[in-house]
C-alpha cells in the first residue's frame, strides 16, 4: 500500500456533472484519476477545503456520530478496481478493537478527509490506472492549489478566523513536505 493525497478535482470532458478527482503519489509522481460525480466532488472538496456549510452534510453528520461514539477513521484503503469502479475499506477503531467497512472510494475519501487520516491505494492499482504526468504539469497543478490554500489563508487571516487559517496552514505545510 501506497499513501496518496488529493490533488485536484476538475470537470470532467465527458458529461456534466462528471469530474476526475486526481490522487497524487508523492514518491513516483504517478497520478490517478478517478471519474467521480457533482455531489461526491462537492462533499470531498469541502472537507478537503475545510469549508464550513451551514448545515451538516452526510460525511459530516457520519464524522460526528462516529466521534459521539468513541469511533474514529484509522485510514481508507482503495483496495481494488474491477469494471472501473474503485472499491475501498473504511478501518475503524474504537480505541481498542478495529473493524473494516466496504464503502464507496469517494466516501471513504471523504471520511478520511474530514478525519485528516491516511488515503492508501495498493500497488496494483496504481499500476492499473495511474499515469505520469511530466514534472512540468505536476509542480504547475500544485503550485495552482497552494496558490488557492495561500488565498484561502490570507482570507482567514484578514477574517481574524485564525482556528481556520492554522488548519489552511497545515495542509500548505503537507503539500510542502511532499514536493
Amino acid at each position: 500500500m501506497k499513501r496518496v493525497y488529493p490533488l485536484t478535482i476538475q470537470s470532467g470532458m465527458s458529461q456534466s456533472e462528471s469530474y476526475i478527482l486526481m490522487l497524487l503519489e508523492p514518491e513516483s509522481g504517478i497520478q490517478i484519476p478517478i471519474f467521480i460525480g457533482g455531489y461526491e466532488a462537492q462533499s470531498i472538496l469541502v472537507a478537503k477545503e475545510t469549508i464550513k456549510t451551514r448545515r451538516p452534510m452526510t460525511h459530516e453528520l457520519i464524522a460526528h456520530i462516529m466521534d459521539e461514539y468513541g469511533l474514529s477513521v484509522e485510514q481508507i484503503t482503495i483496495d481494488r478496481m474491477i469494471d472501473g469502479i474503485f472499491y475501498a475499506t473504511l478501518h475503524v477503531s474504537d480505541g481498542f478493537s478495529s473493524k473494516t467497512f466496504d464503502c464507496r472510494s469517494t466516501d471513504a475519501i471523504t471520511l478520511a478527509l474530514l478525519g485528516d487520516k491516511p488515503i492508501m491505494i495498493s500497488e496494483e492499482v496504481i499500476e492499473e490506472t495511474g499515469v505520469m504526468i511530466d514534472n512540468n504539469t505536476l509542480k504547475n497543478d500544485t503550485a495552482k492549489s497552494l496558490e488557492e490554500l495561500e488565498e484561502q489563508l490570507r482570507t482567514y487571516e484578514e477574517n481574524e478566523e485564525y482556528e481556520r487559517a492554522a488548519e489552511i496552514q497545515e495542509k500548505i505545510n503537507k503539500i510542502k513536505e511532499n514536493l
